[in-house]
């Protein structure tokens, strides 16, 4: 395609603003998108795709710029453009005859890439993310999980069984120009990025987006149809409807968030989902946990974490992250599994799980909590993994209180 300045300045504007400005790298597209309604599909996947790309690769695209290992914290116009330039030679695209352009040598900046051999310039990540990568997962298999979790995110699409089936689904997906292939029994992957939320069968809540991941946390509790299920860290509910698909809308599911927004969001959803037996609690207190200890058939903890396995779908999370952040964490998902198993029936089960793959958010995490816990027995875990599997990291722990 044919490049035109305005598109190389929308993505220059959106990573000062991430960068610069510390904004999240979605809603600062969003709001790129939404600024001139008249660009056509290519212009605003050009503007999505290689700001995200830049957000993924910027240390690299610092590196082979100006040979510095250090990012600094400003960044003039021109560095933007050209770091931009830098990220479409290596994607094979040829440069317009621009002046800031003039001094990015193609063969020579392909060739500096590729002899590039420190991981942590080359995969773009701080080093002490890299550092703690090694710790936890070994040499090896950090660097095999980096790099899967520097492959763009694939677009998963979950049926919505309470208004339509699979087969369904995808032929009036297709008929709106959206080409899917089935993964499973309950879902469909893109096989071309699109605005899906654009279609008027997401309208209608004949689908969510969620990856497989995600669908299998859910999947992972064991639910059935009748039960009293507690989703204790709801968010905007994305597992909430997946419940109420399962249990086919019999039985009870009470979503519990510390932030009213999102809970407003998520009865947004469960309305368009056509799900019914959702009550929605905001976690204001203690008080609203105290209430419900041992009155759940099953619990849900999808807590806070590092979200290291999402980074494909999240690439700016990366450039937030501390070492300071993840230590705190840490805390916070043993206080909500300490507090919040205390919702589970004797005979009850309940599912731990992040979007992180490191043992120290996940394992380590059960580990501790069972030798404090004797009532409760390890069931199952299960690890997705971005390189093995292709999806988002996810950890799940099934337990049972005794």
């Amino acid at each position: 395609m044919k490049l035109h300045f305005s598109l190389m300045q929308a993505v220059a504007d959106a990573l000062l603003e991430i960068f610069q400005n510390g904004k999240y790298a979605d809603k600062v597209i969003e709001k790129a998108l939404r600024a001139d309604r008249n660009r056509g599909a290519k212009d605003r996947a050009f503007i999505a795709e290689n700001t995200y790309e830049c957000v993924r690769y910027w240390r690299r695209l610092w590196f082979l710029k100006t040979g510095e290992t250090v990012i600094p914290e400003k960044f003039s116009a021109t560095d933007m453009i050209q770091l931009i330039g830098i990220q479409l030679i290596l994607r094979g695209i040829d440069l317009p005859t621009w002046d800031e352009f003039r001094h990015l040598e193609r063969d020579k900046l392909v060739c500096y890439f590729e002899d590039l051999e420190l991981r942590k310039i080359r995969a773009s990540i701080p080093d002490w993310l890299d550092a703690q990568g090694v710790s936890e997962l070994g040499e090896t298999q950090w660097g095999v999980e980096l790099n899967a979790l520097n492959q763009p995110s694939k677009v998963a699409l979950r049926v919505n069984f309470l208004k339509t089936d699979l087969k369904k689904l995808q032929l009036n997906l297709s008929a709106e120009g959206f080409d899917t292939d089935v993964i499973g029994t309950e879902s469909l992957v893109l096989k071309k990025r699109g605005n899906i939320f654009q279609s008027a069968l997401f309208q209608e809540g004949q689908f969510e987006i969620q990856d497989i991941g995600s669908q299998a946390i859910t999947r992972f509790l064991e639910v059935e149809s009748g039960m009293r299920v507690i989703d204790a860290c709801a968010g905007a509910g994305g597992k909430t409807m997946h419940l109420a698909t399962i249990m086919e809308n019999k039985g009870k599911i009470i979503a519990l968030d510390t932030e009213q927004w999102k809970l407003d969001e998520l009865k947004k959803r469960a309305k368009r989902n056509g799900a019914h037996i959702i009550e929605v609690r905001q976690l204001e207190s203690t008080k609203v946990i105290k209430r419900l200890h041992e009155s759940a058939d099953r619990v849900l903890l999808d807590v806070p974490c590092s979200g290291l396995g999402v980074l494909r779908r999240n690439p700016d999370a990366k450039w937030k992250l501390s070492p300071e952040f993840i230590a705190k964490i840490r805390l916070t998902q043993q206080q909500i599994l300490q507090d919040y198993a205390k919702m589970t029936k004797i005979g009850g089960k309940l599912v731990y799980a992040t979007c992180s793959i490191f043992p120290s958010e996940n394992e380590k995490q059960v580990e501790l909590f069972l030798k404090q816990n004797p009532n409760f027995k390890f069931l199952k875990e299960q690890k997705i993994s971005p390189a093995r599997d292709g999806f988002d990291g996810f950890y799940m722990a099934l337990l049972e209180r005794m």
